[in-house]
């Protein structure tokens, strides 16, 4: 009765240990893995904007980059927590933003035009 007792116990630490060794692993892994920036390209021509209002897939954390090509300088508006407003030049610019911590619909705008770019669906 007495082996039966110690064995058990002996079982039972080294599940124990086994499932935080796991448990452990797994969040390192996820943690450290980086994501790929969403890049964007955006142009600005005649006083029309490509794209005009498509939704763009983009993960919580991933960081955002609009490759934008315009016939004259002005600003993107990004409704985000805080909101964002960019500025570009004539010619290419690109405008860098970090991850968004939360999910959501985010409108990326230009108040110029009175234009939504795009939506960017954070999931």
């Amino acid at each position: 009765m007495r082996k039966l007792r110690y064995f058990t116990a002996v079982i039972a630490v080294l599940v124990g240990v086994l499932t935080l060794t796991a448990c452990g692993s797994d969040d390192s892994a996820a943690s450290s893995s980086p994501q790929d920036t969403k890049t964007i390209d955006v142009k600005f021509e005649g006083g029309k904007v490509t794209p005009n209002g498509e939704r763009v897939d983009v993960a919580v954390g991933q960081p955002v980059e609009f490759l934008v090509t315009a016939d004259a300088p002005g600003e993107i508006h990004v409704h985000s927590d805080p909101e964002q407003q960019l500025e570009y030049e004539k010619g290419t610019t690109i405008l860098k933003l970090d991850g968004f911590k939360t999910a959501g619909i985010i409108e990326v705008e230009s108040h110029a035009l009175e234009k939504t770019i795009v939506q960017l669906e954070v999931r």
